[in-house]
């Protein structure tokens, strides 16, 4: 049974995201919520990032300030090699059939994380394309963003530019530093015609992958915790190495392999992979210097 009616297939492609509730059974829900919460109370043992993922960057991101009276855990990298409940809610839920109705029937996972804005920490993700991070062969891919807690106008929701999916591909290169983000100046006048997308714990935002989007600081009490998960087309080959590499890249999550390749023009300048455990620090490097 589809998910989806025309109406929400034509959303999507004209708007580049849409909002769907009740992605995950309540059940499931809650163990993802349980698991987050014991990664923050481990992280109150931590000065600085920990753990190690595949290529030997820490898999726990820690924000500027962290310390044990107050936490701020604010990415866990591929929580889906570490959690039962975060495979469960990538691969076999509602959230993996909707992507492909979106650009299946053949779809292949990409990489995972838990980003999180905690309140009274300082995250802030300044305005880019994912398609830069993560350039394929075509350009059919989808950021599913479960959300584990109420995402609402204070807490540091999404922001998106509606219909810039079809748009150009920006530059996140600037005087010769990959920067993670565009133009400062280009993203005030982009603010301006932002849209928030929010939504209650369990809802998944689905995002075009070429969707100019950023988000502000959380400026509430309440958390804004998002499972993000980036879903390709099967026939959609990478073409620099995952920015987040997990054991599960490449793993078929619905229909067929094909063993084709689908490709459609376009230029780029290659991302700079992350030193450390997140872009989140790219984009703050960035931000002193300008």
């Amino acid at each position: 049974m589809k998910v989806l009616d025309e109406n929400h297939y034509e959303d999507f492609w004209r708007d580049g995201y849409l909002v769907i509730p009740d992605a995950v059974h309540p059940d499931l829900l809650e163990r993802l919520r349980g698991d987050f919460s014991r990664w923050l109370s481990e992280s109150r043992n931590h000065d600085l990032p920990y753990g190690v993922t595949v290529d030997g960057r820490p898999r726990f991101d820690l924000d500027v300030g962290h310390r044990p009276s107050s936490p701020a855990l604010r990415r866990v990298n591929a929580p889906i090699e570490v959690s039962e409940a975060f495979y469960e809610a990538t691969i076999n839920s509602k959230m993996a059939d909707v992507v492909a109705e979106l650009i299946g029937p053949n779809v292949k996972l990409h990489h995972t994380k838990v980003n999180s804005k905690l309140p009274g920490t300082s995250t802030h993700v300044k305005w880019h394309q994912d398609f830069l991070f993560t350039p394929h062969s075509n350009d059919d891919l989808v950021t599913a963003l479960l959300m584990l807690d109420d995402v609402t106008e204070k807490n540091g929701p999404l922001e998106v530019l509606p219909g810039s999916h079809k748009g150009e591909l920006y530059n996140l290169w600037h005087d010769g530093i990959f920067t993670g983000s565009i133009d400062d100046t280009l993203s005030r006048k982009l603010q301006i015609k932002a849209v928030q997308c929010l939504g209650s714990a369990g809802a998944v935002c689905l995002m075009h992958t070429r969707l100019l989007h950023g988000s502000a600081p959380n400026q509430s009490d309440h958390a804004r915790t998002l499972h993000i998960s980036v879903y390709s087309a099967e026939d959609a080959v990478p073409i620099s190495p995952n920015p987040m590499p997990t054991k599960y890249e490449g793993l078929l999550v619905r229909g067929a392999e094909t063993g084709r390749i689908r490709s459609v023009p376009y230029e780029m300048k290659l991302p700079e992979l992350p030193a450390t455990a997140s872009f989140f620090d790219q984009q703050a490097q960035h931000a002193k210097q300008t």
